[in-house]
């Protein structure tokens, strides 16, 4: 199908037994040989064991899934990766491995600056956006009408909470998406550097940019540090002719984004 683009999920999407129906498949066998530990007996430790897991299942799933030539793909955060291997990028082995170190950096990198999310929900841009400058945060996810994600330092992130916008906190190990990753960015730097990036063969949407990526191994690194921008790749997957959007992995939270995105300019 020429019309359809594909969406693979980011951390937050895992739920149980998400392993189940996958665990007889080669490359998930592969998978879990190449990490050393099998991450889905350690979900509830967080990032480390979460981000490898959702990777896993979501390339599986786009295995199974036999798409041949979709119009695009994107991931929301972790799920960039989990394209970019659908693409043909970078090859599986070398994106689980650097999937496995990326969560596991992010993980230290939020015990060295401690920091928090919280998502702002059903309120005007623009108040959201007023909150963060006024509290020191970073807009870490713009992901559809009325649903912005606020990143940073814990104290910034609990005025907000406390505030008079509807929130709900985020139950994660730190400021992701914001300057205090600044350590595991410099880390998946280095280990990119390491790694050979192939040609696409399908346009891949980077969240930073909201554009297809252009230097793989440089927006990857600075997409740690920036907001993912969603809502607007959504919009330029429909300006590139998708019609049709499947999310491939645990949840359906893109989906849902995804219909909130496209009710708001009438599609």
């Amino acid at each position: 199908m020429t019309n359809l683009a594909i969406l693979f999920p980011g951390q937050g999407s895992h739920e149980p037994g998400m392993d189940a129906e996958l665990r007889d498949d080669p490359l998930f066998a592969r998978g879990l040989e190449l990490l050393g530990f099998d991450p889905f007996e350690r979900l509830a430790e967080g990032t480390r064991f979460q981000q490898p897991a959702i990777f896993l299942c979501s390339v599986v799933a786009w295995e199974r899934a036999g798409i041949d030539a979709p119009v695009a793909a994107a991931g929301h955060s972790l799920g960039e990766y989990a394209a970019l291997v659908a693409a043909g990028a970078i090859a599986f082995d070398d994106a689980i491995r650097l999937v496995a170190l990326r969560g596991d950096a992010m993980a230290r990198a939020g015990d060295e600056n401690p920091g928090s999310m919280v998502a702002v929900l059903g309120e005007d841009d623009e108040a959201v956006r007023a909150a963060a400058r006024e509290h020191g945060l970073t807009v870490a996810n713009d992901n559809a009408p009325g649903q912005i994600v606020l990143s940073g330092p814990i104290e910034g992130i609990e005025a907000v909470d406390a505030g008079p916008l509807r929130t709900r906190r985020l139950d994660v190990s730190g400021a992701f998406h914001s300057p205090l990753m600044a350590p595991a960015a410099q880390e998946l730097d280095a280990a990119l550097a390491d790694i050979e990036i192939r040609e696409l063969r399908f346009p891949v949407i980077s969240n930073g940019t909201a554009a297809p990526f252009a230097d793989v191994r440089a927006e990857l690194v600075e997409n740690l540090l920036s907001p993912v921008r969603f809502r607007e790749s959504v919009h330029a997957m429909r300006e590139m002719g998708a019609e049709e959007f499947v999310e491939l992995g645990p949840g359906r939270v893109l989906t849902g984004l995804v219909r909130r995105i496209l009710r708001e300019v009438g599609a």
